[in-house]
């Protein structure tokens, strides 16, 4: 079960990439998105519901998972008692994401039963329910997280260090510093420790985050990518429009989506080429096809702008389940935008 739970986790943290969400203001040099053509999105918006509502009932745990995740990031409350059904599901990353989604949408009707996940039989499943609880206002909450995120086991770590930047409580920076520098922490949990720590908006961080950007690994640039965005400061976003000329598409695709997240339309260009320049017509296996089709729809839905939406009702009617889904996200981003 753990083995699974990692892979699916490792699978997540790809598919949606931004848990949350920040509107920073952005410098001279950067052009700001103009709103999406509010009435046609807002005409895919019932389409979009029944994709996510068909998702949280889906046979494949992952399939729930990513769903839950954009009910989470969208706010989109009116979903959350659908959400707090899974909380009792059979599997792990399942009851984990429902945990984390009431977190995030500080669904306090979902108190009690995530409060008795705090006994569940699997300690990642405790630390999502304590982060529930502490975006719920509890500190008990925040102290398990801190504690956990000094365990020996990787994953547990790994997973602590991401709930604490999703926090927003500053107090755990030096705990986060403290990981991002001990031995004993893994490639991932430190790469972690360091978007963490920028989620919570320090930016003596960004040498670090500069280094992830020049990886070999596209892996490590999207999460730089992604940890960029968060951060949100001008040498943040000028680093971001660099990445807009890396050698792979997912990285110039996940650059692009940070700076919508900022506000910014410079990565606007990219994400059409996919459709003008046909650019998945050039990918072999179908799992590269689907990664860059997802990371498409991501973009579309942080950049907002009428030139991307138009392409939103073909990426709802994707053949694979995660595309549709994250183009549903797309779409109840946009409608957020208004």
């Amino acid at each position: 079960m753990k083995k699974m739970f990692t892979k699916i986790v490792h699978f997540l943290l790809f598919i949606v990439y931004c848990l949350l969400l920040f509107v920073f203001g952005c410098g001279d040099s950067l052009q700001k998105t103009p709103g999406p053509d509010t009435a046609f999105v807002a005409s895919l918006r019932d389409q979009a519901v029944n994709i996510v509502l068909q998702g949280l009932a889906d046979h494949d745990p992952r399939v729930r998972v990513t769903a839950i995740e954009v009910v989470a990031v969208t706010r989109e409350v009116k979903l959350m008692p659908k959400v707090q059904q899974l909380l009792n599901d059979n599997f792990v990353p399942v009851r984990f994401a429902a945990s984390l989604a009431v977190g995030d949408t500080k669904y306090h009707p979902a108190e009690t039963l995530v409060e008795e996940l705090l006994g569940d039989g699997n300690e990642n499943v405790r630390i999502a329910a304590a982060y529930a609880i502490a975006q719920l206002g509890s500190m008990e909450g925040f102290d398990v997280l801190q504690t956990a995120a000094t365990s020996t086991d990787h994953l547990l770590r790994a997973n602590a260090v991401l709930l604490l930047g999703k926090t927003g409580n500053k107090q755990a920076l030096n705990l986060l510093y403290w990981v991002l520098e001990d031995k004993d922490s893994d490639y991932r949990t430190r790469l972690q420790a360091a978007e963490a720590i920028a989620e919570l908006g320090d930016e003596r961080i960004y040498q670090k985050l500069w280094a992830i950007l020049i990886s070999a690994y596209a892996d490590d640039r999207i999460m730089g990518a992604r940890a960029m965005g968060a951060l949100g400061t001008e040498q943040a976003k000028n680093a971001l429009i660099t990445m807009l000329d890396d050698d792979l598409l997912e990285v110039r695709l996940a650059a692009a989506a940070q700076l919508g997240r900022l506000g910014s339309l410079a990565g606007e260009p990219e994400v059409l080429d996919v459709f003008n320049k046909n650019l998945t017509n050039d990918l072999d296996k179908m799992d590269d096809i689907e990664r860059v089709n997802v990371l498409t729809a991501t973009a579309i839905g942080r950049i907002g702008s009428a030139k991307l939406t138009r392409f939103l009702p073909r990426l709802l009617q994707n053949e694979s389940k995660f595309v549709r889904l994250a183009a549903a996200r797309a779409v109840l981003l946009c409608l957020m935008k208004k």
